[in-house]
Protein backbone atom coordinates (compact mmCIF):
# COMPACT_ATOMS: atom_id res chain seq x y z
CA UNK A 1 0.00 0.00 0.00
CA UNK A 2 1.34 3.44 -0.98
CA UNK A 3 2.16 5.92 1.76
CA UNK A 4 -0.21 8.83 2.22
CA UNK A 5 0.94 11.97 0.44
CA UNK A 6 0.08 15.26 2.12
CA UNK A 7 -2.09 17.43 -0.13
CA UNK A 8 -0.66 20.95 -0.47
CA UNK A 9 -2.27 23.83 -2.33
CA UNK A 10 -0.26 26.92 -3.31
CA UNK A 11 -2.41 30.01 -3.91
CA UNK A 12 -1.43 33.20 -5.68
CA UNK A 13 -3.34 35.87 -7.59
CA UNK A 14 -2.93 34.75 -11.21
CA UNK A 15 -1.50 31.23 -10.92
CA UNK A 16 0.98 32.20 -13.61
CA UNK A 17 4.35 32.25 -11.85
CA UNK A 18 5.04 31.83 -8.10
CA UNK A 19 2.36 29.24 -7.32
CA UNK A 20 3.27 27.32 -10.48
CA UNK A 21 6.93 27.27 -9.42
CA UNK A 22 6.00 26.14 -5.91
CA UNK A 23 3.78 23.34 -7.23
CA UNK A 24 6.48 22.17 -9.63
CA UNK A 25 9.31 22.34 -7.07
CA UNK A 26 7.24 20.45 -4.50
CA UNK A 27 6.26 17.67 -6.87
CA UNK A 28 9.84 17.46 -8.16
CA UNK A 29 11.67 17.54 -4.82
CA UNK A 30 9.09 16.14 -2.41
CA UNK A 31 6.83 14.05 -4.63
CA UNK A 32 7.31 11.00 -2.44
CA UNK A 33 5.57 12.71 0.50
CA UNK A 34 3.55 15.59 -1.00
CA UNK A 35 0.99 16.00 -3.75
CA UNK A 36 1.14 19.65 -4.72
CA UNK A 37 -1.39 21.70 -6.67
CA UNK A 38 -1.68 25.39 -7.39
CA UNK A 39 -4.42 27.85 -8.20
CA UNK A 40 -5.07 31.56 -8.42
CA UNK A 41 -7.86 33.88 -7.48
CA UNK A 42 -8.03 34.35 -11.27
CA UNK A 43 -6.32 32.39 -14.04
CA UNK A 44 -3.94 34.70 -15.94
CA UNK A 45 -2.15 32.09 -18.04
CA UNK A 46 1.29 30.58 -17.62
CA UNK A 47 4.16 33.10 -17.53
CA UNK A 48 6.73 32.18 -20.25
CA UNK A 49 9.61 33.57 -18.17
CA UNK A 50 8.61 31.37 -15.22
CA UNK A 51 8.62 28.37 -17.57
CA UNK A 52 12.07 29.39 -18.86
CA UNK A 53 13.50 29.91 -15.35
CA UNK A 54 12.30 26.48 -14.23
CA UNK A 55 13.60 24.85 -17.42
CA UNK A 56 17.06 26.17 -16.52
CA UNK A 57 17.02 23.88 -13.46
CA UNK A 58 15.62 20.90 -15.35
CA UNK A 59 11.93 21.24 -14.47
CA UNK A 60 9.47 21.34 -17.37
CA UNK A 61 6.44 23.47 -16.48
CA UNK A 62 5.34 23.92 -20.09
CA UNK A 63 2.54 21.37 -19.64
CA UNK A 64 1.09 23.23 -16.62
CA UNK A 65 -1.97 25.40 -16.99
CA UNK A 66 -3.18 28.39 -15.05
CA UNK A 67 -6.26 27.57 -12.98
CA UNK A 68 -8.57 28.74 -10.23
CA UNK A 69 -9.86 26.84 -7.21
CA UNK A 70 -12.94 25.89 -9.25
CA UNK A 71 -10.70 24.04 -11.73
CA UNK A 72 -9.19 21.78 -9.07
CA UNK A 73 -10.50 18.37 -8.07
CA UNK A 74 -12.52 18.35 -4.87
CA UNK A 75 -10.22 17.19 -2.08
CA UNK A 76 -9.30 17.87 1.51
CA UNK A 77 -6.10 19.88 1.78
CA UNK A 78 -3.58 19.21 4.52
CA UNK A 79 -2.04 22.62 3.93
CA UNK A 80 -2.86 25.74 1.93
CA UNK A 81 -0.02 28.19 1.42
CA UNK A 82 -0.65 31.68 0.07
CA UNK A 83 2.32 33.18 -1.76
CA UNK A 84 1.22 36.77 -2.30
CA UNK A 85 -0.60 39.39 -0.25
CA UNK A 86 -3.70 39.47 -2.48
CA UNK A 87 -4.21 35.72 -2.22
CA UNK A 88 -3.59 35.85 1.53
CA UNK A 89 -6.24 38.55 1.99
CA UNK A 90 -8.80 36.77 -0.19
CA UNK A 91 -7.97 33.19 0.85
CA UNK A 92 -11.18 31.18 1.07
CA UNK A 93 -12.17 29.36 4.22
CA UNK A 94 -11.05 25.75 4.37
CA UNK A 95 -13.08 23.65 6.82
CA UNK A 96 -11.58 20.92 8.94
CA UNK A 97 -7.97 20.37 9.84
CA UNK A 98 -6.46 22.30 6.91
CA UNK A 99 -3.44 24.31 7.99
CA UNK A 100 -3.39 27.69 6.24
CA UNK A 101 -0.20 29.72 6.17
CA UNK A 102 1.25 32.66 4.28
CA UNK A 103 4.75 32.80 2.85
CA UNK A 104 5.08 35.79 0.57
CA UNK A 105 7.52 36.03 -2.32
CA UNK A 106 8.30 38.98 -4.58
CA UNK A 107 6.34 39.11 -7.84
CA UNK A 108 8.80 38.50 -10.71
CA UNK A 109 6.59 40.00 -13.46
CA UNK A 110 6.22 43.20 -11.45
CA UNK A 111 9.98 43.39 -10.82
CA UNK A 112 10.81 42.54 -14.44
CA UNK A 113 8.59 45.34 -15.77
CA UNK A 114 11.43 47.84 -15.22
CA UNK A 115 14.22 45.58 -16.48
CA UNK A 116 16.59 47.01 -19.07
CA UNK A 117 16.84 43.72 -20.96
CA UNK A 118 15.68 40.12 -20.97
CA UNK A 119 18.63 38.86 -18.93
CA UNK A 120 17.90 41.35 -16.16
CA UNK A 121 14.21 40.41 -16.26
CA UNK A 122 15.03 36.71 -15.96
CA UNK A 123 17.29 37.49 -13.02
CA UNK A 124 14.21 38.36 -10.95
CA UNK A 125 12.56 35.06 -11.90
CA UNK A 126 15.69 33.11 -11.05
CA UNK A 127 16.00 34.70 -7.60
CA UNK A 128 12.36 34.01 -6.70
CA UNK A 129 12.61 30.50 -8.18
CA UNK A 130 15.55 29.77 -5.89
CA UNK A 131 13.82 31.30 -2.85
CA UNK A 132 10.77 29.12 -3.48
CA UNK A 133 13.02 26.05 -3.79
CA UNK A 134 14.60 26.86 -0.41
CA UNK A 135 11.11 27.14 1.13
CA UNK A 136 9.97 23.85 -0.40
CA UNK A 137 13.05 22.11 1.00
CA UNK A 138 11.79 22.78 4.56
CA UNK A 139 8.15 21.82 3.91
CA UNK A 140 8.46 18.64 5.98
CA UNK A 141 9.15 20.84 8.98
CA UNK A 142 6.22 23.14 8.21
CA UNK A 143 3.43 20.57 7.87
Amino acid sequence: MAAYKKKVLFLCTGNSCRSQMAESWTNHLKGDSFEAHSAGTIAKGLDPRAVAAMAEVGIDMSHNRSKTMDDLPSMTWDMVITLCGDAHESCPFFPGPTKVMHRGFDDPPRLAADARNEEEALGHYRRVRDEIKDFVMILDEEV
